[in-house]
């Protein structure tokens, strides 16, 4: 039987030191390989001048800030997050780009935008919740997009931690214990059974993390 997980368990709010230092941390973490990861995973996102992006868990902005490169100024970011810290960093870093806003807002709350946004995009979030709540989430991208909009979910792969090397099951200890579960599902059925469709993947570091695009029907 699968685990039962609470929603105690979630390590998704980042507070303190930790929000304070969290690029970073990234950067330490990965070995100095991050920054060049993420530039590389937007780059496939194919964003298009025009499109009005919603992310949801927009952090310290690191993200919203590389994806405004690729907009004109008839393109637009909403950032959501509820960290009063990492908004902070946020307003901060993006201060220049006037088409780039930030919103204080649970993710996995019912949200009022609808059938607004060309792209969704989520980025080491997600598995961060308990299912019901992922379920919250994915509803939220699908109510925000219009017809033949793209969510993007980057994130962990699907694979078995317990079979993996001893590197990955070292980061699996000190991650979320909600990241064991979520990389067990297989999204791509989930996706599909709550109106996404045309799925396309690409994968990072060795196959573990994947950017997930799909299609709202």
């Amino acid at each position: 039987m699968a685990k039962k997980y609470e929603r105690s368990d979630s390590k998704v709010e980042v507070t303190g030191f930790e929000a304070r230092n969290y690029d970073l941390m990234m950067n330490l973490i990965t070995v100095g390989t991050y920054p060049f990861f993420i530039h590389r995973a937007i780059k496939e996102i194919n964003i298009n001048p025009d499109d009005h992006i919603l992310i949801l868990g927009s952090g310290t902005g690191r993200n919203p800030c590389l994806m405004r490169r690729y907009l004109s100024d008839q393109g637009a970011i909403l950032g959501l997050d509820i960290g009063e810290e990492m908004l902070k960093q946020a307003h901060h870093l993006c201060r220049h780009f006037p088409n780039v806003t930030f919103k204080k807002q649970r993710i996995e709350k019912p949200l009022s935008n609808k059938d607004t946004f060309d792209k969704v995009f989520i980025s080491f979030v997600l598995h961060g919740f308990i299912q019901e709540d992922r379920l919250k989430i994915i509803s939220n991208a699908h109510r925000a997009l219009h017809s033949g909009g793209e969510f993007i979910i980057l994130d962990y792969n699907e694979f078995d931690p317990a079979k993996s090397s001893w590197l990955v099951q070292s980061v699996f200890k000190m991650e979320c214990p909600l990241a064991t579960d979520f990389v067990l599902r297989d999204w791509q059925s989930i996706l599909k059974e709550n109106g996404f469709y045309d799925f396309r993947k690409n994968t990072h570091y060795f196959g573990h993390v994947q950017l997930l695009k799909s299609t709202k029907h």
